[in-house]
């Protein structure tokens, strides 16, 4: 069926919405990155693993990157090519598959490098090492999205690494970014270069990691280019690849929630959706950070719940946190009515969870030029059963 994009009113139950015509518009910004500064930009499945989509991925990027053997099953089942690999730690039962799924691998630890890099390497005769390494510096704002946190469980500091690295580590990965600017990583490649360059000439590659935001309004990509190829100009025999997750799947589509009652207590009143913060939009609590809902207007400190169209948003689960504070309507809300939170692809539909066996939202795409929804994936009871199988 066709949709009006703008309001879903076609639409009466919780779904994930992706649109195709704003995703190529990513695609075509990242490409355009990774051409112009020479650089390899691939997809993070943490952040989006909608694979249904990856034919339209494949048009624009080649690799992708994973973080267990989940993900890394994903990249050579469903997107075809196997991934740049990076655990905290791999298991001793997972490592040889994982190895036979990643074109390179990236160790966390030196003693985990020690432990198992041979095993990795019989499984895969054409395996690349890397080593995480960790700069100290990060201007994440959030510790529980900071990997250069005091006491960091990720990564070498310089301190820890050997003068000569051991022969068969071709490169160094780096992530210490969430969602930033340029700006930002033009300050940490400085802490970067000055802690550990003098090994750059003992690698072939190195990766920066996630979280450069380069398809948001307000990002430098001019910046971004001249950064990588004055880096490249410095370090010419290093490829250079980042692997953002939030740049692909950024402003590509909302969740769309119904109204099925409204509550009142001590003068608040409550909206209760066919949704679950905790269950669908887990970085809402956990960030935490207040989504955009269409034609309302966010109140994040001291809401008046005495003007007439104030409301909570909260969830038909039973957890008594599960609820956000406050959003102002232009209308009375009733019942039935679509409740539209913006930008809930990355992070998101990735992170859901079937706690208090809620009904899943479905997922759809929306097909640019003719507005027909396709309905990719639906949710049931069965579902929640089988998982507690």
């Amino acid at each position: 069926m066709k949709v009006d994009t703008i309001t879903y009113k076609e639409i009466n139950r919780p779904m994930y919405i992706l649109e195709e015509e704003r995703l190529r518009r990513n695609l075509s910004i990242i490409s355009d990155v990774a051409k112009r500064a020479d650089v390899e930009i691939i997809l993070a499945f943490k952040a989006y693993a909608l694979w249904k989509t990856f034919p339209i991925f494949k048009e624009y990027i080649k690799s992708t990157t994973a973080s267990s053997l989940g993900e890394a099953r994903l990249a050579v089942d469903k997107f075809g090519k196997k991934a740049h690999t990076f655990s905290p730690a791999y298991t001793d039962y997972e490592i040889d598959e994982i190895a036979q799924c990643s074109s390179h691998l990236t160790f966390n630890s030196l003693s985990q490098y020690e432990r198992l890099h041979n095993r990795a390497k019989n499984a895969n005769e054409e395996i690349s090492f890397g080593l995480r390494i960790n700069p100290e510096y990060s201007e994440i704002e959030t510790d529980i999205y900071n990997p250069c946190a005091a006491g960091t469980r990720f990564g070498i500091s310089a301190d820890k690494m050997p003068e000569t690295l051991p022969s068969d580590i071709d490169g160094f990965h780096c992530h210490c970014h969430c969602e930033n600017g340029s700006d930002v990583f033009e300050r940490t490649l400085k802490h970067i270069e000055e802690k550990f360059s003098r090994w750059f000439k003992q690698i072939k590659w190195i990766n920066f990691g996630g979280g450069h935001l380069m398809t948001r309004k307000d990002y430098d990509i001019e910046l971004l280019v001249n950064i990588l190829k004055e880096f490249h100009n410095r370090y010419p025999w290093l490829k250079i690849i980042m692997e953002p997750g939030s740049a692909f799947g950024w402003q590509t589509g909302p969740l769309v929630a119904q109204v099925i009652d409204i509550v009142e207590d001590k003068g608040i009143k409550t909206a209760i959706l066919n949704v679950s913060f905790s269950c669908h939009m887990p970085d809402c609590l956990e960030m935490p950070y207040h989504p955009a809902v269409r034609g309302a207007r966010t109140i994040e400190e001291n809401p008046d719940y005495s003007k007439p169209y104030t409301y909570r948003l909260g969830a038909n689960s039973c957890l008594s946190g599960d609820f956000m504070s406050a959003w102002e309507f232009d209308h009375e809300l009733e019942i039935g009515e679509n409740i539209i939170f913006e930008d809930m692809n990355h992070y998101t539909t990735v992170k859901t969870t079937m706690f208090n066996g809620i009904s899943h939202p479905a997922l759809a795409f929306v097909h640019s030029g003719t507005n027909e929804l396709e309905i990719t994936r639906e949710f049931g009871p069965k579902d929640y059963i089988l998982r507690m199988n």
